[in-house]
């Protein structure tokens, strides 16, 4: 039977789809198994497996799967010597973990919660937050609605993800310190299963390719070869640019760049300004 990667995904949740999204544009094209639990790919020997995203690191440091896509929060949470390693960020799923206190709590730093009851689902994180403060606290493990804890005078804070704030405000809660900053990562088990090295690597290459493209445009213009330094100054996150001569013209260029910032109408007026011309901003679907 011929070897297969297997690569971890969420099965449901907030980064489900977009897992599937990154490993599709890395042309990758999947089909659905006998269940929803198990993906193949049509074009090369690798297998997802949809599981809990808890679970997710467990599965890459066994080695059960060769690869991960996973929030760094869970990574966080998972922690110790046997958290995989992470090869990447994958520039999706941002977050907060966030310690969050009901309005008009007197909130003066960490310090302020020494002796007061906090409610999460990240105890790990939050008792190595607790203990790089210096503060001892008693820490409510709950595996959802931390939001209620003090309404319920369960806790006196929480610590919880948090992404608009919404959920927050909604409860009476104020995000007052920032314990992680999290987003999906692409995370690999300590060896690839043998004969796939090169399906591996494959993976990495791809994936790193379309988070290279995430935002980055193609910038194309002329002008005078005199201002060349301003025009390279003013491109956002751009590597030296290509610069070709126009025919007919000495005094003048055409210049491409890649752009790994986002281009926005100020940076093309300012180019035009420096005596760009024939300003061109194109979308990357793929870089590597």
């Amino acid at each position: 039977m011929t070897a297969r990667l297997r690569i971890a995904i969420q099965k449901s949740g907030r980064l489900a789809e977009r897992s599937l999204g990154i490993l599709e544009s890395a042309g990758f094209r999947l089909v659905k198994g006998a269940n929803e639990l198990l993906y193949r790919v049509e074009n090369a020997p690798i297998d997802l497996l949809r599981i809990r995203d808890d679970d997710i690191p467990a599965f890459v440091a066994d080695g059960v799967a060769d690869f991960g896509i996973v929030g760094r929060n869970v990574l966080a949470e998972f922690g110790g010597a046997r958290a995989p390693e992470e090869l990447m960020a994958l520039g999706f799923g941002r977050c907060e973990l966030k310690l969050a206190v009901p309005e008009g709590f007197a909130y003066g730093g960490p310090s302020s919660l020494a002796g007061r009851r906090i409610a999460t689902s990240y105890p790990r994180v939050l008792s190595r937050f607790l203990k790089e403060n210096a503060v001892e606290a008693d820490i409510v493990t709950l595996r959802g609605a931390v939001e209620v804890a003090p309404r319920l005078k369960m806790a006196h804070a929480i610590c919880d993800l948090v992404s608009t704030g919404a959920t927050l405000e909604a409860n009476g809660l104020v995000a007052v310190e920032t314990v992680l900053r999290s987003e999906a990562a692409l995370v690999r088990a300590p060896s690839v299963h043998a004969g796939l090295d090169s399906v591996a690597e494959s993976v990495v290459q791809r994936i790193r390719g379309v988070v290279a493209s995430l935002g980055a445009k193609y910038v194309m213009m002329n002008a005078p070869r005199a201002v060349l330094p301003e025009i390279s100054r003013i491109l956002p996150g751009a590597d030296a640019p290509t610069v070709t001569p126009l025919a007919g013209r000495e005094d003048a260029v055409a210049v491409h760049a890649v752009c790994q910032e986002s281009v926005f109408w100020e940076t093309l007026e300012r180019l035009k300004a420096a005596g760009a011309s024939s300003i061109l901003v194109l979308p990357i679907e793929k870089m590597m």
